[in-house]
Parts: structure tokens; sequence; C-alpha cells
């Protein structure tokens, strides 16, 4: 499949949800979080827009030092991106810096929208992301590669997992 076909289908999945959401919300009932409820129907409107904006980054290359969708993003630049835009929140350019930023997450608190920080570089918050919920997160990786939504649980992350930062009440 076509990262372009991907990315649609990603953006209208998201779409689906996000119209759904918006409708649960309207009706006179408050609303009530269940098991069945979605991932997505739990997000604050600060965290669906940050997730909705990430995921259109979805499929750009990685480029060192890239902090502009059209000519590639790093890991940092994506984050910055992502909340800039959404939520006009600035963060700081570098990982090492945004894992100074908002309060410290333990993973088993994490929510959708949270920063989460890996050592991929033999040094501590080298590498960040964007918690989706579900150990999943959502970051570009690596020169040649692309923005991507990956499984935290994988033993590659795991092994260098550095913390999380909640930098948006969720």
């Amino acid at each position: 499949m076509s990262c372009h076909k991907t990315i649609t289908i990603l953006l209208s999945a998201a779409a689906i949800l996000l119209c759904s959401f918006s409708v649960a919300q309207a009706t006179e009932q408050p609303p009530r979080l269940t098991d069945e409820q979605t991932l997505f129907e739990r997000y604050t409107n600060s965290a669906q827009d940050l997730i909705l904006k990430g995921l259109e980054l979805v499929g750009i290359n990685y480029r060192r030092g890239g902090t502009n969708p059209d000519t590639g993003l790093d890991c940092s630049g994506f984050v910055q991106v992502v909340f800039r835009e959404s939520i006009g929140k600035l963060l700081p350019r570098t990982a090492k810096e945004q894992s100074q930023v908002g309060d410290v997450v333990d993973k088993k608190e994490l929510k959708p929208g949270d920063l989460v920080f890996f050592n991929t570089m033999r040094r501590a918050f080298s590498h960040v992301g964007i918690y989706l919920g579900d150990n999943r997160f959502m970051h570009a990786p690596r020169t040649g590669a692309e923005i991507r939504v990956e499984d935290m649980s994988q033993s590659y992350w795991v092994k260098r997992y550095n913390g999380a930062r909640r930098v948006v009440e969720n």
C-alpha cells in the first residue's frame, strides 16, 4: 500500500472518529467512559488536535535538523510542528530540552498527547515522540525513514525508554 493511501486511510478514520466524538459531546447526557470506547473518544480536544496533526504528518521523510514538513523533520522538529500547529504551544528545539518541559509522567499513567523519550544515541533523552495510547507513539525515527506510528512494547523501545512528560493537560 502506498504511503499516500495509508495517510488517506488514517486521516479518514480519524475524521470519522472525531465526528462521532463531537456528536456524542453534543448530547444532553454527560459522556460515560467505558472499556468499549475507542482511545480517540477519550482524548481531550487538545489531545485530539495533537493526534490529528501528527497523523497528517505520517509519511513525511526524516531529515536531521529538520523543522519544516516540506523538506523533512527530525524527531524534535516533528514534535515542535505538531504542538505549534495544533494547539499553538511553542516547545524547545531539541529532545533533551523538550524533556525538561511540563510534568513528569509515570509510564503507567501515560495519556494520548504526552511526550515519550528514549535513549537512541547513547545519551538520555536523545529521541522524542508523541504517545497515542495502547503503547503506541508517533515519531520521526531516523535518516532514510518516514514519520510513523510504532509500538513502545517492542524490545528496542522498551530497552531505550527514558520517561515521559505531560505538556498539555489531558
